[in-house]
């Protein structure tokens, strides 16, 4: 009958084979050290031992995508590409690589270099190099200076290397909003020179008055402080000489040769800048003959010219794209009116015209009431998104050959 749910458990159980069990556990301890100590024995005589074998290279079809491409058709062959089976090396010379099938089924890839079409090193070739090393921001590159009476003057390197490029200040490379601030006249007054440099952000551009004083001094400073700076030329305004801009005025009638030299002596007071800005000069800017000989020579040596806008007649745009010249012009004079209020409302009339064109220049004189109010707006600014970048993003360059 089947199970009874009423017997006790475990009654119906067989009866454990107990001694059989006892007597064959020394039997079968016995065998297992004998097999233990005979593997063991195999082990030690064999020359590889317990080692699997080594892998045996099997020609395959595995293939190899090109250098620089990914995988797909028109690779190579393995057993056909190399000297060897499972060897491709690109045609390109780049790395050879070789893939091995284990017996297994894994495969294994080394990637070795390959031998290049010609003796010697690689080379590689990169196009001008835009700003300088922070650590050596205050000393000029001498491939980009010549020797001449007037001073260290500004050339092209053999390179091609510009120093409107050397010494630019570098930008992030984004599409945001842009603006480019200019501080003029630095040099002329002492303690105001040492608190713009101080006082406002490095991205703001310092411009030094070419009349200035102990300029090599600080042209070092603002540079080891990370401003993109500019030297200061005077220009013939309309109203001069009642309207003086100083001394070593470039003016209308002195001619070619003597404007030239006026020029080069102020290109030769300090280095390290990114190009010319101007002093007044309404007039001097308007008139074509004066000009062009201006124009040409600075972009023979590699410098940008920034018209600080205030002449509706300049020429500048004219003889800059006709010369193949960087130039820009500023869209607002912040300080017009010595005010605070004045100033930070002409800063929002700034930062309107950049919203709506994508990137604006302001100009302003190294004053007291105008540095607190830049620097003040310039930290603000930057909380809406606006990136502040030295004057040389922002120029207009046409074709180079």
């Amino acid at each position: 009958m089947g199970t009874d749910l009423n017997a006790p458990l475990g009654q119906n159980r067989r009866p454990a084979k107990t001694k059989a069990r006892l007597r064959k556990g020394p039997a079968a301890l016995g065998l297992f050290a004998a097999a233990i100590a005979g593997v063991t024995a195999f082990a030690l005589m064999s020359p590889s031992g317990l080692l699997p074998p080594a892998p045996v290279p099997v020609q395959t079809d595995i293939a190899v995508a090109p250098s620089g491409g990914p995988s797909g058709k028109g690779q190579p062959d393995l057993a056909k590409a190399g000297s060897e089976p499972g060897r491709a090396t690109p045609p390109s010379g780049g790395a050879t690589v070789n893939r091995t099938l284990l017996s297994d089924g894994n495969v294994v890839t080394t990637y070795s270099p390959g031998q290049r079409g010609k003796d010697g090193p690689a080379i590689i070739e990169v196009g001008p190099v835009r700003g300088q090393d922070p650590r050596m921001a205050a000393q000029p590159n001498d491939l980009l200076l010549e020797e001449a009476s007037e001073g260290r003057l500004p050339v092209i390197g053999p390179d091609g290397l510009r120093p409107m490029d050397q010494y630019a200040r570098p930008w992030s490379g984004a599409r945001g909003t842009r603006i480019a601030l200019v501080i003029g006249g630095l040099g002329l007054s002492q303690t105001g020179t040492q608190n713009a440099i101080r006082s406002l952000p490095p991205a703001t551009t310092l411009a030094f008055a070419a009349s200035g004083n102990s300029l090599q001094r600080w042209m070092q400073e603002a540079r080891r402080a990370g401003h993109e700076i500019l030297i200061q030329v005077p220009f013939e305004p309309f109203d001069y000489p009642t309207n003086n801009p100083g001394p070593q005025t470039l003016l209308v009638g002195a001619g070619a040769q003597q404007n030239l030299a006026q020029l080069r002596d102020a290109l030769g007071k300090i280095t390290n800048y990114t190009g010319v800005m101007n002093f007044l000069g309404g007039r001097f800017l308007s008139d074509a003959g004066a000009l062009e000989p201006v124009m040409r020579d600075l972009g023979r040596r590699g410098l940008l010219f920034l018209d600080d806008g205030t002449s509706a007649q300049s020429l500048t745009s004219t003889l800059g794209d006709a010369l193949e010249v960087p130039y820009a012009f500023g869209d607002v004079v912040v300080d017009t009116q010595l005010d605070r209020t004045a100033i930070l409302r002409k800063l929002d009339d700034l930062e309107r015209i950049a919203r709506r064109n994508g990137t604006a220049i302001g100009t302003a004189s190294a004053f007291d009431e105008s540095v607190s109010a830049i620097a003040q707006w310039m930290e603000e600014a930057e909380k809406r998104g606006i990136e502040f970048v030295g004057v040389s993003a922002l120029v207009k360059e046409t074709k180079r050959n």
